[in-house]
Parts: C-alpha cells; sequence; structure tokens
C-alpha cells in the first residue's frame, strides 16, 4: 500500500508540473487564498474573493472616520475538468523507478499528453474569463504589436491606474504578435543573455516591465454587428453617492442608449468596449482626471428595439463620487458612444496584459473516494495553484484499471482596471 502511496504521489505532482510549465496564465494570477476554500465544493458553488479596500482622505486637522466596507468578487467553481486513460497494472507500477523518478517512455506516453490537456484547457478559459473581464483597450483594431513602443503603450493604462511596477506585470501574447515583437525589438539595446535566448527560442520573454509568454490560447473576441450612431439617452446615468458599498466592480450600470439602426437585432457582443463622450476615467487614489476616455465593458450580448433603443450593461458602473470614484463625470444626454474593440461583426485575438492580482484563480480540494487501487490529491502554490486529484481503480466489467485526474476550479478578475486588451 505505501508503493501504491508513492507510485500515485509521484505521477500526480508530475502532471502538476507539467501543466504548469506549459501554462501562460496559470501561476501568473492570484491564487494564494487556498486556505480560504475550506470545506466541500462542488461544480457551480461560489467562492467569494476579497478585493482591497478604497478609502477617501481628508485635508486638514479634523478626522473623517471612515466605515470599513470589504467587497468581494463572486467566483463560481466550473464544471470538473478531466482526463481520463486506461493503463495496465504491471506498467504503472513499473513506471516509477526505485529513485523516484518516472519512467521517460510512461511520461512521454501517458502524463505529458494529460498535463498539456488539463494546461491547454485551463488556459483557455482562464484567457477567456480575462478577456470579458478586462475594459482597458489599447492598439488599432487589426494592427498587431510590433514595436517596442508597442510593449510600452500596452503598460500605459496599469499606470494610469496606479498599477504596481513590482515584476508582477505579465503579457500573453498569440504568436503572429509574438514574431513581429521579437523581429521589432531585437535590434534594440537588450542583455547578451536575453537576446541569445529569444534567437534560441522566437519567443520574446522580458521587455517593457513585463515577463512575456507566448500562448496560442490568447483569446479571440468577435465584435457586435453595430449599427447606427449610438448616443447616451438621458443624463446622469450612475451614481455620485459616496457611500463606501459603491465598488464599480461589484455593481453594473445599466445605460440606457438610442440611435442604433432602427430594427429589433443583435448590436454588441459580451466583450465588446467603447467610451462616452465627456466621461474620462480618473487616478483611483487622487481621483483626479487621467485626461483619457474611461472605457466601459459590454457584461452581456445587447440587441436593440425596433426603434434603435438599446440598454447596456457595463463595467465598471459609472460613479462619480466618493471612495469607488471613477470618472469625471456622469454622462450627458446624447453623449457619442465610440465602440473601441474594432469593426463590426470582425474577430480579433485579443493579446492580455495584466497584473498578478487582477485574477483570482481557486482549486478546491476534492474528496478522495475510499477503497480505490490508488488515490492521492496535491495542491502545489507553485505549480500554479491547481489541486490535482490522480484517482485510479479496478473496472471488473472490462478487466482493466482505470485511472483519471480531476480538477475543481474557478476564477474571476477582481480587479479589472489590474488588466489590459490589446488588440491585432
Amino acid at each position: 500500500m505505501s508503493n501504491a502511496l508513492a507510485v500515485s504521489q509521484i505521477v500526480t505532482n508530475e502532471v502538476l508540473r507539467i501543466a504548469h510549465n506549459t501554462s501562460a496564465f496559470l501561476g501568473n494570477v492570484q491564487s494564494d487564498f487556498e486556505d480560504s476554500w475550506s470545506g466541500q465544493y462542488k461544480p457551480g458553488s461560489v467562492l467569494n474573493a476579497r478585493r482591497p479596500v478604497q478609502f477617501t482622505h481628508r485635508t486638514g486637522d479634523a478626522a473623517n472616520v471612515q466605515d470599513i466596507t470589504e467587497s468581494t468578487t463572486p467566483i463560481t467553481i466550473q464544471p470538473l475538468l478531466g482526463v481520463d486513460f486506461a493503463v495496465g497494472s504491471t506498467e504503472l507500477a513499473t513506471s516509477i523507478g526505485s529513485n523516484g523518478q518516472v519512467d521517460p517512455a510512461f511520461k512521454k506516453r501517458y502524463l505529458m499528453p494529460a498535463g498539456l490537456k488539463i494546461s491547454a484547457i485551463l488556459d483557455y478559459q482562464l484567457g477567456q474569463i480575462m478577456k470579458n473581464g478586462f475594459h482597458q483597450m489599447v492598439g488599432t483594431p487589426g494592427t498587431p504589436p510590433a514595436t517596442f513602443a508597442d510593449l510600452l503603450n500596452a503598460g500605459v493604462p496599469l499606470d494610469r491606474m496606479s498599477v504596481p511596477r513590482d515584476g508582477q506585470r505579465m503579457a500573453a501574447v498569440e504568436p503572429g504578435a509574438n514574431a513581429t515583437i521579437v523581429a521589432g525589438v531585437s535590434s534594440l539595446f537588450n542583455s547578451q543573455q536575453i537576446l541569445a535566448d529569444q534567437y534560441k527560442t522566437g519567443i520574446v520573454k522580458t521587455g517593457a516591465g513585463l515577463d512575456i509568454a507566448m500562448s496560442q490560447n490568447v483569446p479571440s473576441h468577435t465584435v457586435g454587428p453595430l449599427g447606427g450612431t449610438p448616443l447616451v439617452n438621458g443624463a446622469n446615468q450612475g451614481t455620485i453617492n459616496t457611500g463606501a458599498t459603491d465598488n464599480p466592480y461589484a455593481a453594473t450600470t445599466n445605460l440606457v442608449t438610442d440611435g442604433w439602426t432602427a430594427a429589433a437585432a443583435v448590436r454588441l457582443n459580451q466583450g465588446d468596449t467603447f467610451t462616452i463622450g465627456g466621461v474620462f476615467s480618473v487616478n483611483p487614489e487622487t481621483k483626479q482626471s487621467t485626461g483619457v476616455l474611461q472605457s466601459f465593458l459590454v457584461t452581456a450580448q445587447v440587441s436593440s428595439d425596433a426603434s434603435g433603443n438599446a440598454t447596456i450593461p457595463i463595467s465598471p458602473a459609472i460613479i462619480a463620487g466618493g471612495a469607488f470614484q471613477n470618472v469625471t463625470n456622469r454622462p450627458a444626454d446624447n453623449a457619442a458612444i465610440t465602440v473601441t474593440s474594432g469593426a463590426a461583426s470582425t474577430t480579433y485575438s485579443n493579446n492580455l496584459v495584466w497584473h498578478k492580482d487582477a485574477v483570482v484563480f481557486v482549486s478546491p480540494k476534492q474528496e478522495l473516494p475510499k477503497g480505490m487501487d490508488m488515490a492521492y490529491q496535491a495542491s502545489l502554490a507553485d505549480e500554479g495553484g491547481i489541486s490535482l486529484r490522480f484517482v485510479r481503480g479496478f473496472d471488473i466489467l472490462n478487466n482493466r484499471f482505470i485511472s483519471r485526474f480531476d480538477v475543481l476550479w474557478g476564477a474571476g478578475v477582481v480587479l479589472p482596471n489590474f488588466g489590459v486588451r490589446r488588440t491585432n
């Protein structure tokens, strides 16, 4: 029995390492909350991830004591992700040598494909969550990043939002963008080691204050059909309430608009972004205007009615005062709406730039079934926060052993202003 435990432990940890080492997103998001996810969770369960507390400031001697109200982001546990295969008892038992190392042939045949599949699916899903959670956009849709300036500009929105430059800023770029960036920065001054590494691998790995990964799982986005000349319908939508509970990411403003093409049809897709004329973003600490129009994210597909009216659920909420103020003012009636995610019905790759704290990834532990030939669970913070369960049992009907790997997971964007989408 002790040998079975040792084998299952080694196999589980090996697949964890493979999944982590081939991922652009796992390990680059916040997952330091494992102790908070105690208890048994199932798909559909909701966990709440805390956001940082924000305060207003005072000027002068008189204290302005504020109540502390913590806000959270609900994170829904996703359906169980798993990889299953049948392998003979002797083959698994002999796959671990006396030195505790996995047999290379066994690793290549079984463990590598399992780890790669888990990594690819989690990476793809995380990319989609980030794309549908980040409202800030840079770049010209249809024009891939190609120069060092493009890398620098991708970080500008983070600087405007006072995102720390603490070595935890990341970027994931799709293969075409990676190729143009590598070519574009190859002639610039850089360390010989970095240049040699880029030349050898064909992958840009660091630059402009970013740790950069090339990923085939960078999300794409298809812009809605659009149509018409959309305008804000009704002045002063949003709030100026100064209450500490007015978290711009905890609530959604339903923006009432008109001017769309007069027909009942889809106009915007979830993940589209736009600006409102005269509504500027503010620095989250000083509350002073950044001089840049606030970018808003469409959180669900939007259709117009037969008269061209449409109500758009957006994030962040429009808040013009208080600790969570995020705009200079509420919009005026007939303020212009400008879609920034691209041309109508066009699909673009969305390269992502983010700070590690922008996204929380959770992977609660699962129940270990009794009566199995092998059963082990590993949860390693340094492997991307994944909690991976490995179980092997005998299939009496077909006279074989069946092995399965399972991951229970969820993720959410908790600080949307800590992330940027850079279109191709």
